[in-house]
């Protein structure tokens, strides 16, 4: 799981192109070259991208049309893509799969098919996902900003998920983290 998130927690619209109120503020700081290879990194090395409805409709709109010198573009554009949906039929972004049905159960299968498998935004995916237990690794990229208002990537939820820290750094001019854990398992 890879998220871009504020200091208290709101994952929502970070490009903006939603049309939230508050839409837009990952732009507004500089993640610098470190924190851009970091999500070249994260993509190129990625198997597959496993999105929610809603963040591939966006991902859809917005990747199909793009390049970029660094191959960004093009490995989103070309990898399998997985999408959770009860609503979606005919997926229009090329390479990509509809999972419907029981959704945890084709996710428990799609990882262990693949070594790695992204998932960006997709905050109801994340949530059921995390609870359970499909989640190897939560990526944050957290910006130095509090919404106070907005979609959070975890609510009030009846049960503790314990993490472990596995890796921590500030990219940019701005101080943007990038903070790594893993689920402790006992």
């Amino acid at each position: 799981m890879s998220e871009f998130i504020s200091v208290d927690g709101v994952m929502e619209d970070p490009g903006g192109s939603e049309g939230s109120a508050r839409g837009g503020w990952a732009f507004q700081f500089n993640r610098g070259d470190d924190g851009d290879k970091y999500k070249l990194d994260e993509v190129v090395s990625a198997e597959a991208l496993l999105l929610g409805r809603k963040t591939y409709e966006g991902f859809a709109a917005a990747w199909p049309g793009r390049t970029d010198d660094m191959g960004f573009a093009e490995k989103l554009n070309s990898m399998p893509k997985f999408v959770v949906s009860k609503k979606l039929e005919n997926p229009e972004w090329g390479n990509t799969t509809v999972l419907s049905g029981d959704a945890l159960e084709q996710v428990a299968d799609l990882k262990r098919q693949r070594n790695s498998v992204l998932v960006n935004g997709s905050c109801q995916l994340v949530r059921a996902l995390v609870e359970a237990d499909l989640v190897d690794e939560l990526r944050l990229m957290v910006f130095p900003i509090v919404l106070g208002a907005g979609l959070r990537l975890f609510g009030d939820t009846p049960k503790v998920w314990p993490f472990r820290l596995l890796d921590m750094k500030a990219v940019g001019a701005d101080g943007v983290l990038i903070v790594t854990y893993e689920p402790k398992r006992d």
